[in-house]
């Protein structure tokens, strides 16, 4: 499955459909009904999908389709063909982040549907997260309406199999620089886009390392203070031109709690007040502009019971977090992130790039979605282990307030 879904090239700037109409078919030859959620164009869509009773208190296990762009980067391998190596990893961009959980959900449709299940497994893929979650917003309104309200969401972005219960804040923002075109030697009959562009990435310099002395120490967040990024720059004609228009596409991640809007505040006061004036001074036709790509609101951990379930795996690494997910009765917190390894350089390439680690390679990631689900019969699962060196069988016990009783006990699926 996850080799299938890597030889879709849904770098952001493509289209998603074709995967998304692969996991239609899967689903749909598995008897389960989906739901496409396309974008205005029609050349993207979100799917979900649910299995179980129609029900209140249901999972929804959540992902995105799309992937970073492989430009430039020195892959030994070919990014889009799954590739093994002599580590026991699997290499390819998105196996981490994150076909990698989105496969190993598809994986476990039969076992979902054998399970007898007292609420839904829900499954719910974006498109354009890597560009600001342009997906994820129609994606929500729409489940809203169409599912009954679930407990949990379970997004499977890269955490060391760890439990996040928080989210930054984020901002993306394309500031666009509009000069005067002249030949380099007359310099003073132009005005150089690039050049104030320039200034701008400066003043951001400054202005993370003065965000980076707040740094809070009353939420456990790394690295714990507001980050700035430019993250493309594009512009200029020739070497010998003075730059007409440059583009910066930069961007901002602020801890919850901390005002979301001050850096672009600040940006728009700078480029107001400042080098914009600057910039016309030298000639009036000169401009800037600031518009809002995206923007992510943050997300405080829940101070509730429920919340409290994730405290021993926020510490520790899985199968913590299904002890957590096996308390009787209990609600689950949301939203929680679990799956591979951010450090494991999710957006780069080469022998450090996206690549399946042990957590996935090794069946943690699966006894967790068999301890969601599983078959539930007596009360126990087997997970289906995804290991380079060998695919045995493991059991683990489902959480008892996610299955049906059944007369029989100590049957096994």
């Amino acid at each position: 499955m996850l080799k299938r879904l890597v030889a879709f090239d849904t770098t952001s700037r493509n289209s998603n459909l074709e995967l998304i109409h692969y996991i239609q078919d899967y689903l749909d030859g598995h008897g389960v009904k989906s739901t496409l959620v396309p974008n205005e164009q029609g050349t993207k869509a979100n799917l979900f999908a649910s299995i179980g009773p129609d029900r209140e208190g249901g999972i929804v296990l959540s992902g995105h389709t799309d992937v970073v762009p492989v430009d430039g980067q020195p892959w030994t391998s070919d990014p889009w063909d799954l590739t093994e190596k002599d580590d026991g990893n699997l290499y390819g961009r998105g196996t981490c982040d994150m076909k990698g959980f989105v496969a190993a959900c598809l994986s476990h449709v039969t076992a979902f549907q054998r399970a007898r299940l007292r609420v839904p497994m829900h499954l719910a893929f974006s498109y354009d997260e890597e560009i600001g979650c342009l997906g994820a917003h129609s994606l929500a309104e729409r489940l809203v309406g169409a599912v009954p309200r679930p407990q949990a969401v379970i997004v499977g972005e890269p955490t060391m199999m760890g439990v996040v219960n928080a989210q930054n804040a984020g901002g993306g923002i394309v500031a666009t620089f509009t000069g005067i075109e002249a030949h380099s030697s007359m310099t003073h009959l132009g005005v150089s886009a690039i050049h104030f562009a320039g200034d701008f990435i400066h003043w951001l310099n400054e202005l993370q390392v003065e965000l980076a002395q707040r740094k809070r120490t009353d939420i456990d967040t790394v690295p714990g203070h507001t980050t700035i990024n430019v993250g493309i720059v594009t512009g200029g004609t020739a070497g010998n031109i003075l730059a007409r228009e440059c583009t910066l596409n930069w961007g901002y991640r602020t801890l919850p709690g901390d005002d979301p809007w001050e850096v672009q505040r600040r940006a728009e006061k700078y480029v107001a007040e400042l080098l914009l004036p600057k910039m016309r001074a030298k000639h009036p036709d000169a401009n800037i502009t600031l518009r809002r790509r995206s923007f992510l609101p943050a997300l405080n951990p829940e101070e509730n019971v429920e919340a409290s379930l994730a405290r021993p795996a926020m510490d520790r690494r899985q199968p913590h977090l299904c002890r957590a997910l096996r308390h009787r009765g209990r609600h689950l917190p949301r939203p929680w992130h679990s799956d591979g390894d951010l450090r494991a350089g999710r957006h780069r390439a080469g022998p450090s790039a996206q690549r399946v680690r042990r957590q996935i390679a090794d069946g943690r990631l699966a006894a967790t979605l068999s301890s969601l689900s599983g078959a539930a019969c007596a009360g126990r699962a087997t997970a289906y282990q995804h290991d380079a060196d060998r695919r045995q069988a493991q059991t683990a016990f489902l959480p008892k307030s996610l299955v049906r009783r059944k007369g029989r006990t100590g049957e096994r699926q």
